[in-house]
């Protein structure tokens, strides 16, 4: 497991509408992560799940500094970029997905990579509630939010060498030519991926919960 020359473990690796009401949206996913542990994928939830967001175009991704994570300032949605795959964090709960408009994969917190989580709070186009009165320049207080058991189980998660950036994974700029009806269904994905996109990511976590997606 490498990011750029060093391993990813001296790293501490570990207008928006939504469709579902917040609580009803907790519901589901804990179902979906009940579900996920029930077929010994512990960590993705394997189902098209929708989350409120539709793009017809590839965004416009642009490197955060200091992280090895882009973002995209055009859209309405707390939306990333990060080894490989787009992640989304909306109704309280994180999203991936290898194509830009999904299908979403809900990824519980435990499994969620660490640097994604570091990214600072201003890079969040749609900041939940919770988030206000949180430095701008600081990563969200994951720790706060999710509990001592989440934090007890990533320690560390917040401290880092800030000095060094690990290398960011190219952007799947072939993506771009599939808009609209000329999106394919996840199933033409995975071909069209493996064909046109060689990085593969450099941290295990999310790829080995999610290994039916390109």
């Amino acid at each position: 497991m490498r990011a750029g020359s060093r391993s990813a473990a001296s790293q501490g690796v570990g207008p928006f509408v939504h469709c579902v009401a917040v609580d009803t949206m907790k519901l589901f996913k804990s179902l979906f992560f009940a579900l996920s542990l029930a077929l010994g994928a512990a960590g993705c939830a394997n189902a098209d799940v929708r989350v409120g967001i539709h793009l017809d175009l590839f965004p416009d991704l642009v490197p955060i500094p200091g992280y090895p994570v882009y973002y995209a300032p055009q859209v309405q949605a707390n939306f990333f970029f990060y080894d490989g795959a787009y992640w989304l964090y909306t109704d309280d709960g994180w999203y991936m997905s290898y194509w830009y408009n999904g299908p979403w994969d809900y990824v519980d917190p435990d499994f969620v990579p660490w640097f994604v989580l570091r990214v600072p709070v201003r890079y969040y186009r749609v900041p939940p509630p919770y988030f206000w009165g949180w430095y701008r320049d600081e990563p969200p207080r994951w720790g706060s939010y999710w509990g001592p058991s989440w934090s007890s189980r990533h320690y560390g998660w917040d401290r880092w060498d800030r000095s060094y950036v690990p290398r960011r994974a190219p952007l799947p700029s072939y993506q771009r030519q599939y808009t609209g009806d000329r999106y394919p269904d996840y199933r033409e994905q995975r071909e069209l991926h493996d064909r046109n996109y060689n990085y593969r990511p450099q941290e295990q976590t999310h790829e080995r919960q999610c290994t039916h997606r390109p």
